[in-house]
């Protein structure tokens, strides 16, 4: 399993700080959303952020775009720093044309669905990326609570894909729902006020146990 955690719930006034923690706890990804207001109803950070952190770690770098054309803006990512881009099928008309991107500079694809899309969306493009990202909130903001029809979506990918790839699982994920995540076939989690709290260390280390 591959914790991800999501610096959404970070305090940014010590981020480095409290990036160095989760990292030396034991997490090995970093989860970054980053969020337009136009595809998601909020407004959260973008390039200078993730260059700023890129300094201070060598964590992988996983960033999730919920951005409408993320075609326009990946390359920009990439030389920001991410290590993987993954952005959603319900934000572009050309899926094809972003994974070729990603690709292109050497980094990480991933793929996203969000709880009301229909896992066939994604299915022809399953061969093509190196991730699947099933969204178990409504994007936008953190603290929401896990949908669990979401599992049927993550054995669907599991079933289809294999043992070797990654799917991630990205929303209400706690001590009692990364199990369920995770029983469904999920093997990255993001997790973010589960991670980034008063006990990061702690936290991290019971989600890993």
């Amino acid at each position: 399993m591959i914790l991800s955690p999501s610096i959404l719930a970070a305090d940014f006034g010590i981020l480095a700080e409290q990036i160095k923690r989760a990292e030396t706890a034991g997490a090995k990804w970093l989860h970054i959303d980053v969020m337009d207001g136009h595809f998601v109803p909020n407004i959260s950070f973008a390039m200078p952020v993730i260059a700023s952190i890129r300094k201070y770690t060598d964590m992988f770098f996983d960033v999730h775009l919920m951005i409408t054309e993320p075609e326009r803006y990946i390359r920009e990512f990439i030389k920001a720093g991410a290590d993987g881009i993954t952005f959603h099928i319900e934000a572009t008309k050309k899926p094809l044309e972003c994974i070729e991107l990603i690709k292109k500079e050497g980094k990480s694809a991933g793929i996203s669905v969000k709880p009301g899309t229909a896992v066939e969306t994604i299915e022809k493009y399953l061969d093509k990326v190196d991730m699947a990202l099933v969204m178990s909130v409504e994007p936008g903001y953190g603290g929401q609570k896990y949908i669990e029809s979401v599992n049927s979506k993550i054995r669907y990918i599991r079933e289809k894909m294999g043992a070797d790839f990654n799917i991630e699982v990205d929303g209400g994920i706690d001590n009692k729902t990364i199990d369920m995540a995770m029983d469904a076939g999920a093997n990255v989690i993001v997790a973010g006020t589960a991670v980034f709290n008063d006990d990061i260390e702690g936290s991290v280390k019971e989600l890993l146990r």
